[in-house]
């Protein structure tokens, strides 16, 4: 995943380009960049640095005397280094991108068969930014080149760029991921998540519609291309576990959607338990939720000991996943002791963080643990955004619940595997069945489709729900 923060100004702009870059942390764990443009020189400056051992804060604070101009932009990724500086016949520009292109190689393969050249290839891959830049320059406007790029692409993609007259920035085709504009006094800014407006002093202005292109300047907002409607389909994952709790996409609060499923399922659970405990940090919102809607106690079974430590389904290497899982939560074995445990957490991915934290909190004297999640299970990897680095489906713990039940063959047909996303049905109680089972659970329900969507409050036509049932409302060729 990634996110990025742009801001243009009347006065010098990094430091807001510098903290609201940084608020987009938890969308990334492996690169940031930050780029400025200064008017009174004509230069560009764009520093980007790894930040896979250190975080953005310490590596990029040094850099910032080096960083002058009144308008610049920051991403934080797990993809490849970006922003990317280009100089064409439209004139200078730094990009960054969101999103996933499922066509790459084709796209890089067109590219050189039309005379371009890839440079940026040091991670042993086409790099997507720069794959973009090169479709972009192709038009005669930026527009039209963005246009020209949304249409090619499988996938996603939104973007921000840094010009010589303002940043230009838009939204996936089908607005899949969030790009909200915000304002102050003689100012603007695009950003990710609109929690990195509230220390900043920016104020909402509006989301972006699919495909929409804007350009902002200090004084003002111009529409380069309008947005297509009837094309959304935000990602219902963004509100489960991506998004930070003070954000909100669509005008629906992230809190607000995981109170709202935790209290509904709340409701409708007759499991007899002693207190709920969310796993930190995206399953709180839900456990606050749940507590109140089964009326049960809440308590902090479990503490995050520190922020440092990234998303345990985000390193691609599965020791460093184990370990991630392990160190950066710790149990409470004195709110544990004999007593009947229900944790909420937003999904249950590969079953990392799952497998340990039930060991371990058995052994802490818990007498029972329940396991609650705030969406269904997860069953078809996203073709759209970078959610994870699976190399296979059978990497998900529903898909290898199912091979535990049917064999390989059919955990890996996706006719097949269908049936198990209808809720209560036979072949879905056997799955999470089979799932509790494997990791000594107590019991293990997931929240309804359903539910789902009615906590989120947009059309249901509007969301993408392709992880869950492989279901969106076109294909991936858009």
């Amino acid at each position: 995943m990634a996110g990025f923060f742009g801001s243009i100004s009347k006065s010098p702009c990094i430091t807001d380009v510098f903290y609201g870059t940084d608020y987009h942390s938890h969308l990334g764990t492996r690169r940031a960049g930050i780029a400025t443009y200064d008017a009174s020189t004509g230069n560009f400056r764009r520093v980007i640095h790894s930040i896979s051992s250190a975080t953005f804060r310490v590596k990029m604070e040094p850099e910032l005397p080096k960083f002058l101009g009144n308008a610049g932009i920051g991403i934080i990724s797990d993809t490849d280094a970006q922003p990317l500086l280009f100089n064409s016949h439209l004139g200078r520009f730094a990009l960054s991108t969101v999103g996933k292109i499922g066509n790459l190689d084709e796209l890089a393969a067109e590219a050189l068969e039309h005379n371009m050249h890839l440079s940026e290839f040091s991670s042993g891959r086409v790099n997507p930014t720069e794959l973009v830049g090169l479709m972009i320059i192709q038009k005669p406007t930026l527009a039209e080149g963005i246009r020209y790029v949304q249409q090619k692409i499988k996938g996603s993609l939104s973007l921000i760029l840094l010009t010589e007259d303002g940043i230009v920035c838009a939204r996936d085709l089908w607005g899949r991921t969030p790009v909200i504009i915000g304002q102050k006094e003689d100012a603007y800014c695009v950003v990710s998540e609109s929690s990195s407006f509230l220390n900043l002093g920016y104020t909402l202005v509006r989301d972006l519609g699919p495909g929409e292109v804007v350009r902002l300047r200090a004084d003002g907002i111009e529409q380069l291309a309008e947005p297509l409607p009837d094309h959304m389909q935000m990602c219902a994952f963004l509100w489960v576990y991506y998004g930070f709790p003070t954000s909100t996409y669509e005008g629906r609060n992230v809190e607000d959607v995981r109170n709202y499923i935790g209290f509904a399922m709340g409701k409708e659970d007759d499991t007899q338990v002693d207190c709920c405990c969310g796993v930190p940090d995206s399953g709180i919102g839900m456990a606050i939720g749940y507590s109140e809607g089964h009326q049960v106690p809440y308590r902090r079974a479990i503490s995050k000991y520190t922020p440092t430590w990234p998303r345990s389904f985000m390193p691609a290497n599965q020791e460093m996943r184990d370990l991630v899982a392990k160190m950066k939560l710790i149990q409470n074995n004195a709110i544990l002791r004999n007593r009947r445990v229900l944790l909420c957490d937003d999904s249950i991915v590969r079953g990392t963080q799952l497998h340990d934290h039930v060991h371990r909190l058995l052994e802490g004297g818990a007498k029972e643990i329940h396991m609650r999640t705030a969406c269904p299970p997860l069953l078809f990897g996203c073709p759209f955004i970078n959610f994870s680095e699976s190399k296979s489906v059978l990497e998900l713990i529903a898909r290898r619940a199912i091979a535990d039940i049917e064999g390989e063959e059919a955990a890996l047909d996706d006719e097949r595997v269908k049936a198990y996303t209808v809720t209560d049905s036979p072949e879905y109680q056997r799955m999470v069945n089979t799932i509790a089972d494997k990791f000594g659970l107590h019991s293990l329900k997931f929240t309804k489709l359903e539910t789902l969507i009615r906590a989120i409050g947009l059309p249901r036509n509007q969301i993408c729900t392709h992880c869950f049932n492989c279901n969106s409302s076109h294909t991936l060729e858009n």
